[in-house]
């Protein structure tokens, strides 16, 4: 039973699959609350568990998204993937947030032409990578601003949050708007994402840094 989470969004989503083909979505949770990763990714696994009649011995690895995404979200994320893993002797494997939403967007018809992923940077900004048809990641993910990266003129499909938040840069919105859980572990199961180390893909320095060293006063 695989055990997957993502936190590279404001709110947290966890999903469990199994099944003989390994993909089946037995639970899938999204966190009514957002902004809150740390107060709600440990018990919404547990519920998760919970609900599909399993304990975490019943799992065989762990799967996490990697970002990009904001500093906080994505250590609450990795963190707990590395831990679980380590303490129940599990493989734990990581996957782009961008390619698992390329997959949900592709293989439920929601786009069949080159398409791009943009979600939420803050700082008015995206992150965003572009993909073929097949949603094969081609470029990125890179950070930028929404103008920069505009699709407007050529009316490129955008999946993802960041399209719906500036909508004149992106005017064609399609697909989910953040990445799922479910997804995520659909990718690793069948290998149709890059597998990556739980390590987090950050793209820029987090907000809060540790102070230099004080000035002189003169």
């Amino acid at each position: 039973m695989l055990l997957a989470f993502d936190t590279s969004s404001p709110s947290v989503s966890v999903a469990l699959l199994g099944g003989e083909s390994g993909d089946d979505v037995l639970v899938e949770l999204r966190s009514e609350q957002e902004m809150r990763h740390g107060e709600q990714l440990a018990p919404l696994i547990e519920q998760a568990l919970e609900r599909a009649g399993a304990t975490r011995q019943d799992l065989t690895a762990v799967g996490v998204g990697v970002g990009p995404g904001p500093f906080t979200g994505l250590r609450v994320g990795l963190v707990t993937a590395r831990t679980l893993a380590f303490v129940l002797d599990l493989p734990v494997y990581g996957v782009c947030s961008h390619d698992a939403l390329a997959l949900e967007a592709v293989t439920t018809g929601a786009v069949a032409e080159p398409f791009v992923v943009a979600t939420d940077a803050r700082r008015k900004e995206v992150y965003l990578a572009s993909y073929d048809e097949a949603g094969v990641r081609l470029e990125g993910p890179a950070v930028a601003k929404p103008e920069a990266v505009a699709t407007a003129s050529s009316g490129v499909p955008v999946v993802g949050e960041g399209a719906l938040l500036y909508p004149d840069d992106f005017p064609r919105a399609v697909g989910p708007e953040r990445a799922s859980a479910a997804w995520l572990g659909r990718a690793i199961v069948h290998e149709t994402a890059e597998l990556l180390d739980p390590d987090p893909l950050y793209l820029r320095r987090p907000d809060a840094e540790i102070p230099g060293t004080p000035k002189k006063v003169s």
